[in-house]
């Protein structure tokens, strides 16, 4: 996408090489390292590989229509929530119809919650919550390790779930750690990494992994446990800038920990451009830092269709690379 900021920079590259090509006594080492130096354009968003979250997006369809509604925008990549949030473990029919409609679509499935409860809704999880929760995030963990492998899925996250009041937040960690680690192997299984999401306080104030240290904390203890090393942290740049983080430090101290990003802008989590986030600066950031994965598009269309809300994105870099 060009800008003028990118047209800027484009403008003062090409004057500073002309600069430096018509200094004379320059050493040529020296003048080649300051041709080098600062040469590179921004990569932008048209060098990422995005991918479309059928739980935010395209939710005025029923379900089974919205991978075919992601690939007609262009998009060749999806990612879900838990889809069946009053079941951990649905019917097979209802499994094959929604692998049917993705494979149909001709879209990759490349990231899947576990069951989290009541989400979209008040939960925010299942696995930390004692009793009946907890059963069933693991009644959920083959069910969603085996539906992710029958379509490729190579990420598997897994919500933390909200501080209960009156249970003490030590014994809810403990739990966490055992639910944790059971999918951690699960993903193992199957080729895949389990991610761990931070969340922002504002919108869940109860979720207590709000900053990018306790999510990675959690990813360390997970692959500390297990051994494994495929225990990964979700990096969502919206909900790290809710909580106020600074996200260049962030990518700069983590990217080598990040298994999956999601974006939105802020305030108000839409689309790239109807806030104030520099998202391509970030993502490009993320780039040069390494990280090769995929970019969720996990934001609110606004007042109009799904459909109409990738104005921001040419329609020649939505498919996957």
């Amino acid at each position: 996408m060009t800008t003028p900021d990118t047209r800027r920079q484009s403008s003062i590259t090409q004057k500073r090489t002309s600069a430096i090509r018509n200094t004379p006594d320059l050493e040529p080492d020296l003048r080649t390292d300051l041709e080098t130096e600062g040469s590179a354009e921004p990569m932008g968003f048209a060098d990422q590989r995005f991918n479309v979250n059928l739980s935010i997006l395209f939710t005025e369809l029923p379900l089974l229509e919205r991978p075919a509604a992601a690939a007609a925008a262009g998009f060749t990549a999806v990612e879900l929530w838990w889809p069946w949030v009053d079941s951990p473990t649905p019917e097979q029919s209802e499994l094959d119809a929604l692998k049917k409609a993705i494979e149909d679509a001709g879209v990759q499935l490349t990231g899947l919650n576990f069951y989290a409860g009541q989400l979209p809704g008040p939960d925010r999880g299942a696995l930390s919550i004692p009793g009946a929760e907890s059963e069933k995030f693991r009644a959920n963990i083959d069910v969603a390790a085996d539906f992710a492998q029958s379509l490729g899925c190579k990420a598997l996250n897994a919500l933390y779930g909200n501080r209960v009041e009156g249970v003490d937040p030590a014994e809810q960690d403990a739990l966490a750690l055992e639910n944790l680690v059971l999918a951690a192997r699960a993903a193992d299984r199957i080729g895949a990494i389990l991610l761990i999401e931070t969340l922002n306080q504002p919108e869940s104030p109860r979720y207590p992994l709000v900053t990018a240290p306790a999510g990675v904390d959690v990813v360390d203890k997970v692959n500390e446990a297990t051994g494994l090393g495929n225990a990964k942290f979700l990096m969502d740049l919206y909900h790290l800038s809710m909580n106020g983080e600074d996200l260049p430090s962030v990518i700069e101290q983590y990217a080598s920990k990040t298994g999956h990003v999601q974006i939105a802008d802020n305030p108000g989590r839409g689309a790239p451009g109807t806030g104030s986030l520099p998202l391509e600066d970030l993502l490009d950031q993320l780039k040069k830092a390494g990280y090769e994965g995929w970019v969720g598009l996990e934001y609110k269309p606004g007042d109009r269709p799904s459909a109409e809300a990738f104005d921001w994105l040419p329609a020649g870099a939505r498919a996957a690379r």
